[in-house]
């Protein structure tokens, strides 16, 4: 408790409370003061909030903390009980209740003062749903719902140009410089186009050099251009070579190979004798025939009286599986048929396909090898993909270290013949690297030399620009100078002339023998003037004469009448004394003497 009166203390004692508080004087402040302490800490948090709470009700003035209070989200700690205390105690200016209410606001008074900012214009108005059948108050409020989102947008771009970081003091001084070195920019080329103008052929010599200034952009721009047209190029072609290898070398593949052997399945199937209708119909021929024969030798067995279940329910099951088992073939071979008809349209679509691809892989191999050629490094993906066959090669042969030594040594000649192939395919080209390496070489010396003369010229135009600028300096404030006194000397000539002006109104007007011109004279003002004030000192004199000779009787009248008011005053308290005292007897005043009769 004392750590929160000692922070209540220090804050009250800073800006902008200024109350000269100490630990002692805050305590022995009396419900009434610690009240208005606390109105004046939320009038600081919101102006509307500055009033003298001895000129309001105690419960106007609690309603209206706690309605603050509210839209600030302070939360007194306790239960329902505990806020009738709080109200209670708010009322009466408790000190239990004050201080927690006082170190609360004091730690935190911008983020209060937003908020209460932000309360005038967002806490919404109620407005009953009875009143809002009334089409102008309707419209009226959707209005204003509409007022406050827009608040809020421009409060959160507010905010966020608040803690952005600019400054608009800053940028409009930023503004103002670049305004003023504008101006002096443009003085500067007036005055060194002036300059120019005396100088043989500089019509020619500007032309050139602007002629000069633009190349240099257009050049540069280019390279960018260039550069970045080049980026994305080789981006598009390494993107696309990638796309194409995977496809070539893992995705086909692969599609190719599980192709092949569902063909190879499907071949099977086809390559077993297929049944026609012809064989359909001596299947059922002899099905039927084997029936009749069935049928006949049931007769018999009837005619004969012999039991014919037991012989003959094995054949008639195995002759039911014939027959199931050669309509489930039919069926299988209608589906595989159908599936090849499939696979070979599939496998002619996948051929195209694949020539499509070789064909637009060829292409871009032939663009590549275009633009390989435009950078001096022709046969560079050549030999790349050669240098990853044969890299590939080996990686093969190391695989196949398990084999024979007769083999790895034949492998090895073949690589042998193979790479010293590609170094006998490559001398041509390295022949050619070598010329465009010699005329880069002398391209860059060309360079060298037209840099240093460029750089000798821009060294002697920045040594010319420079005293150009001192000059135009010395000459600017030298101008600034002269028009400075120039303005001085113009506003003394205008003040000189009202002057001379007013001198010779003024002596027309003395010497005039029109009344009334005198009268507007100044001499004659100012007399007329001289002349009111002096009577008006004549009567102050006079009522001051009198003032002090009445003043002694006055004073002495006012006293008396002063004792008289004290003395009715007095007779009036022994009166009311009097009657208020109990009557215990007679007094009876004879020849100056009291008697008590009781």
């Amino acid at each position: 408790m004392s750590d929160q009166i000692k922070f209540i203390v220090d804050s009250l004692n800073k800006e902008p409370f200024r109350k000269n508080y100490n630990l002692i004087t805050f305590d022995s402040l009396e419900p009434m003061q610690l009240l208005q302490v606390l109105n004046d800490v939320l009038a600081e948090i919101d102006p509307k909030q500055l009033v003298d709470i001895r000129e309001e009700m105690p419960e106007q003035t609690a309603k209206r903390m706690l309605n603050l209070l509210g839209i600030l989200k302070y939360k007194p700690s306790g239960n329902a009980t505990d806020m009738s205390t709080f109200r209670q105690g708010l009322v009466i200016g408790s000190k239990p209740v004050i201080y927690p209410v006082l170190h609360w606001l004091l730690q935190r008074p911008n983020e209060l003062k937003k908020r209460a900012y932000l309360a005038r214009f967002l806490i919404k108005l109620e407005v009953p749903t009875e009143f809002l059948q009334d089409e102008t108050v309707a419209d009226t409020n959707k209005q204003y719902e509409e007022l406050m989102e827009t608040f809020k947008t421009l409060h959160k771009e507010y905010e966020q140009l608040k803690t952005s970081g600019f400054s608009t003091a800053e940028i409009r001084k930023d503004i103002s410089a670049m305004e003023e070195e504008k101006d002096q920019l443009i003085k500067r080329v007036e005055h060194l186009k002036k300059r120019v103008e005396t100088v043989q052929n500089h019509q020619w010599m500007l032309k050139i050099a602007r002629q000069l200034r633009v190349e240099k952009e257009r050049e540069e721009y280019l390279a960018q251009q260039k550069q970045e047209q080049k980026n994305q190029l080789m981006k598009r072609l390494e993107e696309e070579i990638k796309f194409n290898l995977y496809m070539v070398t893992e995705k086909f593949p692969k599609e190719i190979e599980n192709k092949k052997k569902e063909l190879h399945f499907l071949q099977k199937v086809v390559s077993e004798p297929a049944m026609g209708h012809s064989d359909l119909l001596e299947l059922e021929s002899k099905i039927n025939e084997i029936n009749t024969e069935v049928n006949q030798l049931i007769e018999k067995k009837v005619m004969r009286n012999e039991p014919i279940e037991g012989k003959l329910s094995l054949y008639r099951q195995q002759f039911k599986r014939y027959v199931n088992k050669l309509r489930s073939k039919s069926t299988v071979f209608k589906k595989k048929h159908q599936i090849i008809a499939e696979l070979k349209a599939e496998f002619g679509l996948l051929q195209r396909t694949e020539e499509l691809l070789k064909q637009h892989h060829e292409n871009i191999q032939q663009q590549l090898e275009t633009m390989e050629e435009k950078k001096g490094v022709s046969g560079y993906s050549y030999t790349q993909e050669e240098l990853e066959r044969v890299s590939a090669l080996k990686s093969e042969v190391d695989e196949m270290k398990g084999r024979t030594l007769d083999d790895m040594s034949e492998m090895v000649k073949k690589l042998n013949s193979l790479v010293s192939e590609k170094k006998s395919a490559l001398v041509s080209v390295i022949k050619e690297l070598r010329q465009l390496r010699q005329k880069c070489q002398e391209l860059t010396q060309e360079y060298d030399e037209k840099k240093s003369q460029y750089d000798s010229c821009a060294a002697g135009l920045e040594s010319n620009r420079s005293k150009l600028e001192q000059e135009v300096r010395r000459l600017r404030e030298e101008c600034l100078q002269e028009e400075s006194r120039y303005h001085y000397t113009n506003c003394m000539i205008k003040n000189l002339e009202v002057q001379l002006r007013r001198a010779t109104d003024e002596m027309k007007a003395y010497i005039s023998s029109d009344q009334q011109e005198k009268r507007k004279a100044i001499r004659e003002q100012y007399t007329k003037n001289i002349a009111e004030q002096e009577n008006l000192g004549k009567k102050l004199r006079e009522k001051q004469k009198v003032v002090r000779e009445s003043h002694g009787p006055n004073m002495k009248q006012a006293k008396m009448w002063h004792d008289l008011e004290q003395l009715m005053e007095c007779k009036k308290q022994c009166f009311l004394k009097q009657q208020s005292q109990t009557s215990i007897g007679q007094v009876i005043q004879e020849g100056g003497e009291d008697r008590l009769i009781l």
